[in-house]
């Protein structure tokens, strides 16, 4: 059996006042994130906060391209497309 698996496309902002999810344009999940972007915490804060709001562990959140860029290709196992989108709109 199949594991399910969703790709989303993310915009990051670091050094947001908070994470937050801002909006959802052009197929691009707009997301807000408290941590700076170096040595890599935004991206840990990243992953650990679309674990939290996808209620996934994080080692099911994996940033498969755009490690040094704001535009990234997020994969999340476990979930479909469509559980995704409806988890990240309810935010």
């Amino acid at each position: 059996m199949k594991e399910e698996q969703a790709t989303i496309l993310v915009q990051v902002q670091p050094n947001a006042s908070e994470n937050k999810v801002a909006r959802f344009e052009d197929g691009v999940w707009q997301l807000r994130i408290a941590a700076p972007p170096i040595k890599g915490k935004a991206n840990q804060e990243l992953v650990k906060f679309l674990s939290d709001i996808l209620e996934v562990s994080k080692s099911s959140v994996a940033i498969a391209k755009g490690r040094t860029t704001r535009r990234k290709v997020v994969a999340i196992e476990g979930l479909t497309q469509e559980e995704v989108r409806r988890r990240l709109g309810e935010r």
